[in-house]
């Protein structure tokens, strides 16, 4: 079972986020991101709604419904999009064991 704080906690990080800074984006209190990170509150589905939005993942992925990671390529074209689909498959490639 995945755990959304660890989740969380490392979202921000990858992101180089600190607590404050995700509490203010959120609207909430730093003290409230550490809630969460260690698991000890849950976000409400609107602070849940905002995180995603924050870290470009789903709600699914926050809670460990979904296993693999979206990437939110609105306002890409086409063309765009389909560049990014070939990246992710030559990637996917070069790291097959």
């Amino acid at each position: 079972m995945v755990d959304f704080g660890q989740t969380l906690k490392e979202l921000r990080k990858r992101s180089g986020l600190t607590q404050q800074q995700l509490a203010e984006r959120l609207w909430i209190t730093k003290q409230m991101v550490s809630y969460y990170e260690q698991s000890l509150r849950a976000p409400s589905p609107d602070v849940l709604i905002k995180i995603a939005a924050i870290f470009h993942v789903s709600t699914d992925y926050l809670l460990g419904v979904e296993k693999g990671k979206s990437l939110d390529v609105s306002g890409l074209d086409d063309e765009d999009i389909k560049a990014v689909q070939q990246i992710v498959e030559r990637l996917k490639q070069k790291n097959k064991p």
